[in-house]
C-alpha cells in the first residue's frame, strides 16, 4: 500500500504562490487517482483538486479554478498542487489523498472515495 507525505507548505503573503508536493512511497503510484483537500479549523476537509490515474482528467473546486493547478509526475511518484494568487481564505491544512479505485474523476471530489491520506501541510497566507 502507498503512504503519502505532503510538503511545500509555509507562510506567504496574499498574491504569492506556493507549490505543494505529495510523494507516494511503498509501491508504484501511477495507478492511483490523487486528490488535494484542505481543512479549516473546526471544519470537515474540503475538496480542492483531483487528478485521475494517467493524468487523463483533472477536477477543481470553483474556489480555486484558474488559480491552482494539479499535476503529476509518476516517474517521481509525486503529485503537485501549484497555487497562485493565494488569498487569506486559502489558509488551511492541505492534505493529499489517494484511491486505487478507478472512479470517474467527478466522483473524486468526495473525500469518501479515498482510502489513503497524508498527514497534511500547513499553508498560511497573510493579508
Amino acid at each position: 500500500q502507498v503512504t503519502l507525505k505532503e510538503s511545500g507548505g509555509g507562510l506567504v503573503q496574499a498574491g504569492e504562490s506556493l507549490r505543494l508536493s505529495c510523494v507516494g512511497t511503498g509501491r508504484t503510484f501511477e495507478t492511483y487517482g490523487v486528490g488535494w483537500f484542505r481543512q479549516f479549523p473546526g471544519k470537515e476537509p474540503e475538496f480542492v483538486a483531483a487528478i485521475s490515474w494517467g493524468a487523463f482528467k483533472t477536477l477543481y473546486a470553483d474556489s480555486v479554478k484558474g488559480r491552482f493547478t494539479i499535476s503529476r509526475e509518476d516517474a517521481k511518484n509525486t503529485v503537485y498542487l501549484q497555487m497562485s494568487s493565494l488569498k487569506p481564505e486559502d489558509m488551511a491544512v492541505y492534505y493529499c489523498a489517494a484511491t486505487e479505485t478507478r472512479v470517474e474523476v467527478c466522483s473524486m471530489l468526495s473525500r469518501f472515495e479515498y482510502n489513503i491520506w497524508g498527514r497534511g501541510t500547513q499553508v498560511t497566507v497573510s493579508s
